[in-house]
C-alpha cells in the first residue's frame, strides 16, 4: 500500500516534459496575477503613495471608506445602477438578435458578420470619443433628430441622460453574448419544435416551453459574465463623461483609478480593488445559489441541483 502512494508521487520523465511546457505560463501566472494579487490585498492595510515605502495602517482603510467616504457611496450607487439596467438590456437584445439570426435567410454570413464586428472594438478609446461626438450638444444624434424638428440637448451634459448614452454603448456591443446565445440555439433539437407543432403550440408558447428552459444554461453563462464585466466598467466612463456631470457616471473603477493614479493612494486603492471583488464574488455566488429554481440542465433530468 505504501509503494502504490510513492508511486502516485513519483515524477517522471513525461511529467517533467508538461511541467516544462507549462512553464511560461506558470511563470507568467505566478509573476503577474498571483503575486499582484497577494501583494495588493498587503497593500490595502497600508497607506502607500509610491514615492514612500508602505506604512502598515491595519483597517483604516476600510474603516475611511465605510465610515467617511461620499464619493464611495456615490460611485457604488451610480456602479449599481448601471449593472441592474445594463445588464438585462444587453442580454434581451442579444436574445433577440440571435432568434432572427438563427433564422435561413440569404446573406446570413454577412450579417452576422455586420452585428458581431462592433463587439471587436466596442471597448476600445476610439469608439468611446466617437460616441461623446455622437451624444454631444452638436453631435449626429441632434442632427438627425433637427430632421424631424426635434431640438436635442446635451445628452452626454445632462445628468438625467448621461449614464443611459453609456448604457446604450453597453447594450450596442451585445455581439459575444449574441454569438454565445446563437450557439445555443443550434444545440436545441428542431424535434421538439416539431412536437409542440404537432400539439397546437404556439410560437410564443414554444419560445417560454422549449427555447427559454433550453436556453437557461447559456442565459446563465451570459448572466455572469455580463455582471462581472459591468461592474468594471472603465473605458467608456473615463472617456466620454469623467464622470460627470455631477457625478452622474462616476463609476466605480473610474473612483479607484482616481485614487490610485491622480491622487496616489495606492493603498486605498488597493482596498476599493478588494471590496469589488469581493462585492462581484457575493453576486456571483447568489446567481449560482439561484440558479437551481430556473436553469435546466438536461443530464440532470430536470432543473440543476
Amino acid at each position: 500500500m505504501l509503494n502504490k502512494k510513492q508511486s502516485r508521487w513519483k515524477i517522471t520523465g513525461h511529467d517533467i516534459a508538461g511541467y516544462v511546457f507549462i512553464s511560461p505560463w506558470l511563470i507568467g501566472f505566478l509573476l503577474l496575477t498571483l503575486w499582484p494579487i497577494l501583494q495588493s490585498f498587503y497593500l490595502s492595510f497600508t497607506d502607500y503613495s509610491l514615492l514612500d515605502s508602505p506604512t502598515w495602517t491595519g483597517t483604516d482603510n476600510y474603516e475611511s471608506i465605510f465610515t467617511k467616504d461620499r464619493l464611495f457611496v456615490k460611485s457604488l450607487t451610480v456602479t449599481f445602477t448601471f449593472v441592474l439596467l445594463a445588464v438585462p438590456i444587453k442580454l434581451f437584445f442579444s436574445l433577440m438578435v440571435a432568434l432572427l439570426l438563427n433564422k435561413k435567410v440569404r446573406g446570413l454570413n454577412w450579417y452576422r458578420t455586420a452585428i458581431y464586428f462592433p463587439s471587436l472594438i466596442g471597448g476600445s478609446i476610439a469608439v468611446s470619443a466617437l460616441w461623446r461626438n455622437m451624444f454631444g450638444l452638436d453631435g449626429y444624434v441632434n442632427h438627425v433628430l433637427s430632421w424631424f424638428g426635434i431640438e436635442g440637448i446635451g445628452w452626454i451634459s445632462n445628468p438625467d441622460t448621461a449614464l443611459g448614452t453609456l448604457i446604450l454603448l453597453n447594450a450596442w456591443q451585445f455581439g459575444s453574448t449574441m454569438v454565445i446565445f446563437l450557439a445555443g440555439l443550434k444545440q436545441i433539437p428542431k424535434d421538439l419544435y416539431e412536437s409542440a407543432s404537432v400539439d397546437g403550440a404556439s410560437k410564443l408558447r414554444q419560445f417560454f416551453k422549449i427555447t427559454i428552459p433550453m436556453l437557461s444554461p447559456v442565459m446563465f453563462f451570459n448572466l455572469v459574465l455580463g455582471i462581472i464585466n459591468a461592474f468594471q466598467m472603465f473605458t467608456s466612463a473615463f472617456v466620454i463623461t469623467q464622470g460627470g456631470p455631477a457625478n452622474g457616471t462616476y463609476m466605480y473603477v473610474l473612483f479607484l483609478y482616481e485614487k490610485a493614479f491622480k491622487q496616489y493612494e495606492m493603498g486605498y486603492a488597493s482596498a476599493l480593488a478588494w471590496i469589488l471583488l469581493v462585492i462581484i464574488a457575493a453576486f456571483t455566488a447568489i446567481n449560482f445559489l439561484v440558479s437551481k429554481y430556473w436553469v435546466f440542465y438536461e443530464s440532470d433530468g430536470g432543473k440543476s441541483k
